[in-house]
């Protein structure tokens, strides 16, 4: 075993700082968007603003730069750990932290000024998307050439999770960002119609499959036993868990197209696979929360368990609410409504984030030679304003979605709506109010994460051995 000083962890530091900030941007932009849906004049009249440019940016601030720096900090720290080897080509790790700051940087500046392809979660330009594909090519060769000179020979689950989510991610950021550019800051997408649709769809659903899912899994699978201090529940479920779950989610795309112009057969491939993934997708929450099984009273004192094992529980209620919503008959309730909404923040802030920041609370002091983070108490008061604040927004999204497809579809006898839209905006509007408020509260959680990491990095030093993570003891 390694001692921690042969580990390249100044990349690790960097991006979990970066993390810290970039949640609290990424979550600032979306209290404010959320203030402008309950206040609209709070864009001022001033174009950069408006709701339509500020979504784009709170969307990609909150997955690419929060929830992207969070990724490359634990993976870094990971395969450094679990390979027992320090990073592959350390200057090209260093130029992934720099490129991807940029990148970030680049998409702040632009989006606001209304410079975007129109593309979901893939709005950046041409020459930002070269920019992400180049940084993510060496983020490959640095994770994989990782693994290739490891000194152990098994390969842990987690880096299994962290190279299918690298690998794909390059794969669906190439395809879909193809594009013809017209003028430095414009293209249009080499796609047209319904093909550019299902592409952009095949992208969408599988960033949300492999960024935010695959990627975060294997946070889960190497924090949750190490901070426990107990083995996996079951290795083989975790394998099988990795199997099914990367064969099936490719597919998975379509459902957001369904009653649109792509064909029925399409729609009803991407509904069938969307409910086969509820299998993988609760065997691999199962064998998280299990892994507790003989450590249960450690809840009662570690908040960071607490943030690991609840995210866990919203993985699965969100894996569960996803396949639902696409079947074809719950859709035509639930598209284009507030549902969807509280669906993906569910999956976002209650699963990724939770973990995300339940990660990084373990991994901050080890990586600046503290025995634990400055106060565990914020930890817990961070916990309990973030879940609070999270069930807030997710109820309220929920309640205001159902009523809109509910008053949306209503007919009277001759075959007239029975709502004006208007009349559906007043009967959600309320719920609005109960979003912003999770937001703040979610957001006001961030801003105690940032001061308890401060005063961490900022305080005494407590050299720490660090210990390998439990390997599997049965099954």
């Amino acid at each position: 075993m390694q001692s921690a000083e042969t580990y390249n962890d100044t990349v690790v530091r960097q991006f979990a700082l970066m993390t810290v900030v970039w949640g609290i941007v990424g979550m600032l932009v979306g209290v404010v968007i959320a203030s402008q849906l309950l206040f609209p004049a709070l864009n001022f009249d001033i174009a950069w603003l408006s709701y339509g440019r500020l979504r784009p940016l709170h969307t990609n601030a909150v997955i690419f730069a929060f929830g992207g720096s969070a990724l490359f900090s634990t993976s870094y720290y990971i395969v450094q750990r679990t390979c027992h080897t320090r990073l592959f080509a350390g200057p090209l790790a260093t130029f992934t932290f720099w490129g991807w700051q940029a990148i970030i940087l680049a998409a702040a500046i632009t989006l606001p000024l209304g410079i975007t392809s129109g593309k979901e979660y893939a709005e950046l330009e041409w020459p930002i998307d070269i920019a992400i594909a180049v940084v993510w090519v060496a983020y490959a060769i640095v994770f994989l050439g990782t693994l290739v000179k490891r000194k152990t020979k098994h390969i842990y689950v987690a880096n299994w999770f962290f190279a299918a989510f690298i690998i794909t991610v390059a794969v669906l950021h190439i395809v879909n960002s193809a594009e013809v550019p017209v003028t430095l800051w414009k293209s249009y997408s080499a796609y047209a119609g319904t093909v550019d649709a299902m592409v952009e769809w095949w992208y969408g659903h599988n960033a949300v499959g492999f960024f935010l899912t695959a990627g975060f899994l294997g946070i889960m699978y190497y924090f949750v036993p190490k901070q426990a201090g107990r083995p996996v529940y079951s290795y083989r479920l975790s394998v099988v868990h990795f199997w099914a779950l990367i064969s099936v989610y490719m597919w998975a795309g379509p459902h957001h197209l369904i009653y649109t112009t792509l064909p029925d057969w399409a729609q009803s491939l991407g509904m069938v696979f969307s409910l086969i993934l509820i299998a993988p997708s609760w065997g691999g929450m199962i064998n998280g929360i299990m892994t507790l099984s003989g450590a249960w009273h450690k809840l009662r004192t570690d908040p960071i368990l607490k943030f690991l094992i609840v995210s866990l529980s919203f993985y699965g209620m969100s894996t569960f609410e996803g396949p639902m919503m696409a079947i074809k008959t719950v859709n035509s309730l639930s598209h284009y409504t507030d549902w969807t909404i509280g669906h993906v923040h569910s999956g976002a802030l209650g699963w990724v984030a939770m973990v995300s920041i339940g990660a990084l609370y373990a991994l901050i002091p080890r990586l600046y030679g503290r025995t634990e983070m400055y106060s565990v108490k914020l930890i817990d008061v961070h916990f309990w304003t973030m879940t609070i604040g999270v069930v807030l927004y997710v109820c309220a999204m929920w309640i205001s979605g159902v009523t809109q497809g509910l008053m949306w579809r209503a007919t009277n006898p001759d075959g007239t709506l029975t709502y004006t839209f208007v009349e559906a905006l007043k009967a959600t509007y309320p719920f609005y109010a109960v979003r912003l408020a999770g937001g703040v509260l979610v957001l006001g959680g961030m801003f105690l994460m940032a001061y308890n990491v401060f005063k961490t990095v900022t305080g005494p030093k407590a050299i720490i051995a660090d210990q390998p993570v439990p390997q599997p003891a049965h099954g």
